[in-house]
């Protein structure tokens, strides 16, 4: 195998997560070709090209309908770009890797050596899921030769489904967020205590738990750091100590994150949330902050004994002033928690781990291949 293809439901310079960490790693071993969903309403149908990281680039298609995703109307098209790309680039020996199943019916063209799903998220459960996301998903179980899950929660779920189903669950880049290179710009200013939260602001987080915080205290500065996508922003809570920050690199993280007191998990607990697993939980732990989350499974196994735990607004607050009460000597014992925690995992580890399994894959696949056809010279030798 030289290339990996990999369909995404989510844009490269969308919120830095799971399929950057670990595609820009095996980008040092395979050429890796990342397609995004189209962008619609275009004047011009065109595939826009890019690379973000080294070995990584981005083909991002332009459309003319108005359907959102992976939609049916565009598949003829994308069909044609894809192909048209794959030729003048002379690509062969490629697996395709999935991040959403709507993508499933681009392959019908395509001659892959193997196929890929990185289940990072239960999609059908996402506010404005597809209606053909489960029927996709179910012929992608089917062709796949390897699955990935992002969590626990989901390898359960979806252990059974397939005969090669591995766990990964969200890693960290802890040396990427140990060197903050003191406070950002954008919330220096403010006083303290300050809580943070960064990610993806959608229909996942609790506002009411963040209406809480800052109506219980308004000495406290709540930092919300990410884009607002999938509900209304004039339905955000609004507090003059409540600082809606939008979307931020990922190269800025560390110093939000390395200024705030309590780092803020306030997800809801709904069908969206119930198979996550948190990247920004370990993001907050490798900047040595504690943090205060929503019983969401993934974090509670794993980490609730390093992780406070409280699900509504009363108990959510008070959550949040005990931390700040803590003695220095507490916070740097519970410091030292964080860093032991965390220690075992890493993107790194856990890239080097997928690469294994699919070149295994890669060579028993060839392996079956050869003797196939070694079979066929014998037979055809015998007739």
């Amino acid at each position: 195998m030289q290339t990996l293809i990999v369909f995404s439901h989510l844009r490269w310079n969308f919120v830095y997560q799971r399929p950057q960490h670990l595609l820009s790693r095996l980008a040092s071993r395979w050429r890796v070709v990342f397609i995004e969903e189209p962008m619609l309403g275009e004047a011009e149908q065109r595939l826009e090209r890019f690379s973000p990281a080294e070995g990584v680039e981005v083909w991002r298609p332009h459309v003319s309908g108005d359907a959102p995703g992976f939609h049916d109307d565009h598949i003829s098209v994308l069909q044609e770009f894809i192909a048209d790309a794959i030729r003048r680039e002379k690509i062969t020996g490629y697996w395709v890797w999935f991040y959403t199943p709507m993508a499933v019916p681009l392959v019908a063209e395509l001659d892959p050596q193997g196929i890929i799903y990185d289940c990072m998220d239960e999609l059908t459960l996402f506010k404005n899921a597809p209606r053909q996301l489960v029927q996709r998903e179910n012929v992608l179980f089917k062709e796949a030769d390897l699955v990935f899950t992002g969590g626990p929660s989901l390898y359960n779920s979806k252990k059974n489904r397939h005969p090669s189903v591995h766990c990964f669950p969200s890693s960290v880049d802890a040396q990427h967020f140990s060197r903050s290179g003191g406070d950002h710009a954008l919330q220096a200013g403010l006083p303290r205590p300050r809580l943070g939260y960064c990610g993806v602001i959608d229909e996942r987080i609790n506002m009411d738990l963040v209406d809480a915080m800052a109506t219980a205290h308004p000495d406290w500065q709540i930092v919300m750091v990410g884009p607002v996508v999938k509900i209304d922003p004039n339905g955000l809570p609004r507090h003059a100590n409540i600082h809606w920050l939008g979307q931020q690199s990922y190269d800025d993280l560390p110093a939000f994150i390395c200024g705030w007191d309590v780092c803020l998990m306030p997800f809801a607990l709904n069908e969206a949330t119930r198979f996550i697993s948190p990247t920004k939980m370990l993001e907050y732990m490798a900047c040595g902050r504690p943090s205060v989350s929503t019983s969401i499974r993934d974090v509670v196994e794993p980490y609730g004994h390093v992780v406070s735990i409280a699900d509504t607004p009363q108990d959510y607050v008070a959550a949040c002033e005990a931390v700040l009460a803590r003695s220095a000597a507490e916070q740097a014992a519970h410091s030292a928690q964080l860093a032991q925690a965390i220690s075992r995992t890493s993107w790194d580890r856990t890239a080097m781990a997928m690469a294994a399994l699919i070149e295994q894959a890669d060579r028993a696949k060839s392996e079956t291949s050869q003797a196939a056809e070694a079979e066929d010279a014998t037979l055809a030798k015998v007739a």
